[in-house]
């Protein structure tokens, strides 16, 4: 059955880990992308010699990486440079700072410095949540296609380790008795565009997964994976097409048969993989009489995460803060339910700065520095007038940052900037409500309930990316990437080797 034509719509990190895999494995693939360059919110962002990363800022699982490229009998180290970052990233608050290590006994150090007697706390987080990883790990390596799939023997044996009816900040308290050590643990919540105190527990893991395997930069940004993986596509046969918007999908008879590009050209295959945003893809790129079970009403209906504002600029100034910081708002509570429950602008407001130019040179002209700048936003549902709001609300961040952080002059550094509000994710990026995490992960949108990776609506249909199985994060999007093409090939009766268990994984560096 080898030479099935497979259409894969975005070049995002999931069709292009698709698409990598499928071509290796002798399918006829090519990846229709409407932007210039590869990676989706994984692309790199260049303004006049400074480089920034769009979205993702750091690599975590990166054993998962490894993986994706050995399955197609290349080394990572061969296309890339990696560094593990430790300390792996400061978290500020208004009244104490931490800086965050995978050297555990640094990390015991730390905390007792700053809450005394909270080490045992540590020791206890790290031993009981790493036995509960390696029970659900391999829940999410596995399709969830049907009912039946939850009879499976590893997802049984995890049962008791899901936590279930618990949130990551309640569960957090296992471990640590002070509210404010909790919160460091929870961030990551974030991660998923959720709170901490309606994310399930299932993912206090995402805290120990950095803690016991590490955080890394690429160099040259994260958007240097997806320029790799577009370079084995192409050493395998496969085509990357850029600036090929896909206007539709053309189905018959619950099947697709092709895709309509913006520019009127029709593009035949076998089998497709859509790797676009999810609510984008079901509202824009089906006739609503296509669908069945994601109709307009269904999505609107979904659940979805936060959005967030964007700031990149180019200084001609390189400060000495670390790699990744976190700043939190003075009242977080009240911050994290005006973005969730709200869904109003904050007064006082979190915010994410990576000064990745400490690290890598490559980003930014010589004396000059990329800075990247996040903060948490209410995704459009909100109905927040960004075209208005914007230029005020950059004003308040960078006075937040003048107040809270070591730059106090970066407003005289400002060489180049470009701002994404919550309304660009939408309109420029094709995101769903601006909701950059993409659906939330509540369990009613998880495994089984999240949009499957054999689609429902079609039988020559799959999804990648942050909106299906399991959820979004490079590492989760690689992975149902995998599943994905696994499932395609098992369909065409084409071998795959099964993802490895955990004690076999191998990180990059």
């Amino acid at each position: 059955m080898k030479g099935k034509e497979v259409i894969i719509v975005g070049a995002g990190p999931g069709g292009l880990t698709s698409a990598m895999l499928l071509a290796h494995r002798g399918f006829k693939v090519t990846v229709f992308e409407k932007a210039p360059e590869v990676g989706g919110r994984n692309a790199p962002i260049r303004l006049d010699g400074f480089t920034f990363d769009t979205g993702p800022t750091f690599l975590m699982m990166n054993f998962i990486l490894r993986e994706m490229f050995e399955e197609t009998g290349r080394k990572p180290e061969d296309y890339m440079k990696v560094t593990r970052l430790d300390p792996m990233y400061r978290l500020k608050f208004s009244d104490f700072e931490l800086n965050m290590t995978g050297d555990r006994q640094q990390m015991k150090e730390e905390l007792a410095s700053v809450f005394p007697g909270s080490s045992d706390g540590y020791d206890i987080f790290m031993q009981e949540e790493h036995a509960r990883f390696e029970k659900l790990f391999p829940c999410i390596q596995k399709p969830y296609s049907k009912l039946s799939d939850f009879a499976d023997l590893k997802l049984l044996r995890a049962v008791p380790y899901l936590a279930v009816g618990s949130t990551m900040f309640e569960k957090l308290g296992d471990y640590f008795v002070h509210d404010s050590l909790r919160l460091a643990f929870t961030f990551q919540a974030k991660y998923l565009g959720m709170s901490a105190w309606e994310c399930p527990a299932f993912f206090t893991i995402i805290p120990l997964i950095e803690h016991a395997y590490g955080i890394y930069h690429v160099q040259g940004g994260l958007s240097a994976i997806s320029r790799a993986m577009e370079k084995i596509i192409e050493e395998e046969g496969g085509r990357v097409v850029k600036n090929a918007p896909v206007k539709r999908f053309i189905v018959k008879d619950r099947s697709i048969t092709g895709i309509e590009l913006e520019n009127g050209e029709t593009h035949m295959a076998d089998e497709f993989i859509i790797n676009a945003d999810f609510g984008y893809a079901m509202k824009e790129l089906f006739a609503p009489a296509d669908l069945r079970k994601y109709s307009r009403q269904r999505i609107d209906s979904m659940e979805f995460s936060c959005s967030t504002f964007m700031l990149y600029l180019g200084l001609d100034k390189v400060y000495d803060i670390p790699h990744h910081n976190v700043f939190f708002a003075d009242d977080y509570k009240t911050n994290v339910d005006d973005i969730f429950i709200r869904r109003v602008l904050s007064k006082d407001f979190s915010f994410y700065i990576q000064n990745a130019s400490v690290t890598d040179p490559t980003l930014a002209p010589e004396g000059k520095s990329a800075l990247y700048v996040l903060v948490p936003a209410p995704n459009n549902r909100g109905g927040i007038n960004w075209e208005t709001e914007k230029a005020a609300f950059r004003n308040r961040l960078l006075d937040r940052i003048q107040k809270r952080t070591e730059l106090k002059d970066i407003r005289q550094h400002i060489v180049v900037e470009k701002m994404i509000t919550p309304a660009d994710w939408e309109n420029d990026y094709n995101v769903c409500v601006g909701a950059t995490f993409n659906l939330k992960h509540n369990w009613s949108q998880m495994l089984y309930f999240r949009p499957r990776n054999q689609f429902e609506e079609f039988d020559n249909c799959f999804l990648t990316g942050g909106g299906t199985h399991p959820g979004s994060g490079l590492p989760t999007i690689y992975e149902s990437a995998r599943i994905s093409a696994n499932l395609l090939c098992k369909k065409h009766g084409i071998a795959f080797t099964p993802p490895t268990t955990l004690t076999s994984k191998k990180p990059l560096s």
